[in-house]
């Protein structure tokens, strides 16, 4: 376990709330085996405490909660639009586990959900069986670290490894897995897969001390994205989201330059760069529990989208690009 994770549990998960329903489930009762130190609050639905009113994000963060439930209805939804499709027609996102250990001042997950609780559906078979019955008709490139960090909750909700180990047997389906976490160690003895690709988000260590609150420093991020190469792993670089600060320049372009001191390009599968984007709503909800720089720069709206202005915007992604460009071929970057 690494020293973030120890941090997080040393002060998060006091209590676990468990819907009735799932008790007896196979997942929950390995979670309340890797938690033995927590209190098991019984509910009969998991909305009673995360849609609860009058809740405040800011202040759970502090010490969150985990909710353990069972997922009715849908399990698989489009991919939105102001996400990445690296070229797939059926690009759909699905959630286990709704919100993350880490605290993002950028995260959407802030403006989204009123509660910073932590929520996993266990249930995760009835995914399997909903993705097997769109695999007989279409291929499916599937998100499952959308809401969350998977690789970060690994060694307590062993969902990253279920995910890899369903998609071992499925020649149709394609997987991300998307993580700031340095825990590739959970997955190592895992045999790697075509089909899975574990994508990481790196930032700058200046964004990430003072925007990426919890979350591994980037030379932890790099060092676990090589042994993950070395091992066989499918690997993606996410340059994204990439935040307007003072001196963003020379910043992103020393950061650049220490990503591929560390890492081989011709081994990294691809390279997703976008900028801070995030829906109207969203950000709204945000302004109201985050008074920050994230939240209050003047960004401009277009399709219920805020982002920033368009000249400072193509201003950015042609100095990333072009920083890029001496590293990488323009064929294995994608650019929304």
């Amino acid at each position: 376990m690494t020293s973030s994770e120890k941090s997080f549990l040393a002060k998060n998960f006091s209590h676990v709330y468990v819907e009735k329903a799932v008790l007896s489930h196979p997942v929950t009762i390995k979670i309340l085996e890797n938690l033995q130190n927590s209190q098991i609050v019984k509910i009969e639905n998991y909305k009673e405490v995360f849609c609860r009113a009058g809740q405040n994000y800011f202040f759970q963060e502090k010490s969150k909660k985990l909710i353990l439930a069972k997922k009715w209805g849908e399990f698989l939804y489009p991919g939105p639009s102001i996400c990445h499709n690296f070229g797939y027609s059926n690009f759909f996102y699905t959630s286990n586990i709704l919100n993350c250990i880490y605290s993002c001042e950028y995260c959407f997950l802030k403006g989204m959900y009123s509660s910073a609780n932590v929520v996993v559906f266990v249930n995760i078979e009835d995914y399997f069986k909903e993705i097997d019955a769109v695999l007989k008709n279409k291929p499916l490139y599937l998100s499952v670290s959308y809401e969350t960090d998977l690789l970060a909750l690994e060694k307590i909700v062993p969902f990253s490894s279920a995910w890899i180990e369903y998609a071992a047997s499925k020649q149709n389906l394609t997987i991300e897995i998307r993580t700031k976490s340095t825990n590739f160690q959970a997955l190592e003895n895992l045999k790697p897969q075509d089909n899975v690709i574990l994508a990481w988000t790196l930032s700058p260590q200046e964004i990430i001390e003072k925007f990426e609150h919890g979350t591994p420093s980037l030379s932890s991020r790099l060092s676990a994205i090589k042994k993950a190469i070395e091992n066989g792993w499918k690997v993606r670089l996410c340059f994204d989201p990439i935040l307007y600060i003072e001196d963003w320049k020379p910043i992103y372009e020393k950061f650049l330059r220490q990503v591929f001191e560390k890492l081989n390009p011709d081994k990294i599968a691809d390279i997703s760069v976008g900028l801070f984007r995030i829906p109207k709503d969203y950000l709204k909800r945000m302004k109201k529990v985050f008074a920050n720089e994230i939240t209050s720069f003047p960004y401009e709206e277009s399709q219920n989208i805020y982002t920033y202005p368009k000249e400072l915007k193509e201003e950015m992604i042609n100095t990333i690009l072009l920083i890029l460009g001496n590293f990488a071929p323009s064929s294995k970057i994608f650019v929304i």
